[in-house]
């Protein structure tokens, strides 16, 4: 159910940057003007900056440099039966909270977003920096009720649905890298995380995290990360609206959902995994359960399986593992 501040901002987006009447806006949402000044107070309160001119009205200036959920869920223009938005000013792991949601009773779909994380996490538990309030830190949890053998793509294909939103936003092409990076220039600026809960041979809770590096400044990472992380600011040479590109990862995310679900994603994986895979052809050596594998990527298999070419000519298939580029000699 809308609000007061959902109906207000929506109009004045409408029209940015024009005017929009206080008269106008107490007409639609029935109140007096009095009422119309209080409610746009509160969003004052929370980041929005308004211009107001006696006769003209009110128009929008500026927006919160942190994500606001109400101006997301405005903006929204992909939203599912039931879909919720839940966005905190600081998670544990917005995978974790998704999941606990879920196991309290939330109807599904839905995401859960925090400014910031204290312990953030990704592959193999490792720690994903997320102090800044810059960055996004998102989990979307759905109920699929399949079967594990379906799913086994579902991450790089919710992968190169954000490789292709993100150049679509910034201009520049990002790569993902098997399974779960996406790089710019060779560095990364994100990381998926994708959980389940398996119930007599069905899944039946699916979590997908998010971690998207996007105004973090040069020079703000810690120790090594200075070396291998990038944000999107850095790739663009400014700093991006935080709001709109998650309003529209959102959508991405739910819409990528859905045709997964519907078995759509078959038409164009493969053609949108070879855009922006950074593997095929390299030499990479892959770490698998203590044991190193050497070889040339030859690409994936139907089940989202990396295809390994040894120095003999043997391609071998690897559902899981650590992969790094060899260094040419």
């Amino acid at each position: 159910m809308p609000t007061a501040e959902h109906v207000i901002l929506r109009e004045l987006l409408a029209r940015e940057p024009d005017w929009v009447s206080g008269s106008a806006l107490a007409a639609k949402l029935g109140v007096s003007r009095v009422a119309v000044w209080q409610h746009m107070e509160k969003l004052r309160a929370e980041g929005f900056t308004f211009e107001a001119q006696r006769a003209r009205g009110y128009r929008l200036v500026a927006r919160p440099a942190t994500v606001h959920a109400t101006l997301i869920e405005t903006q929204l223009k992909v939203r599912p039966r039931n879909f919720s938005l839940l966005v905190l000013d600081q998670a544990d792991s917005t995978n974790d909270e998704a999941a606990r949601q879920l196991a309290a009773g939330r109807a599904a779909p839905f995401a859960v977003i925090a400014r910031r994380q204290t312990h953030g996490r990704g592959r193999f538990g490792r720690t994903w920096h997320s102090a800044s309030t810059e960055n996004l830190y998102a989990s979307f949890a759905f109920r699929p009720q399949a079967n594990p053998d379906r799913m086994q793509t579902f991450t790089l294909w919710m992968g190169i649905n954000i490789c292709e939103l993100l150049a679509n936003f910034t201009g520049v092409a990002p790569g993902i890298k098997w399974p779960n990076d996406i790089l710019f220039a060779g560095r990364k600026a994100g990381g998926m995380l994708t959980e389940a809960r398996v119930d007599a041979d069905q899944i039946r809770d699916l979590v997908f995290g998010l971690g998207l590096n996007v105004n973090a400044p040069a020079g703000g990472w810690p120790g090594d990360l200075a070396r291998r992380a990038i944000s999107l600011a850095e790739v663009t040479g400014a700093a991006l609206d935080l709001n709109r590109l998650t309003t529209a990862l959102v959508g991405r995310v739910l819409l990528a959902y859905q045709k997964f679900a519907d078995g759509e994603h078959l038409k164009t994986f493969a053609d949108l995994w070879h855009r922006y895979d950074v593997l095929r052809g390299k030499a990479v050596a892959l770490l698998e359960g203590g044991r190193r594998h050497h070889g040339t990527v030859t690409g994936l298999d139907d089940e989202g399986a990396l295809l390994l070419r040894d120095e003999r000519g043997h391609v071998h298939r690897f559902r899981a593992g650590e992969v790094t580029l060899e260094k040419a000699s």
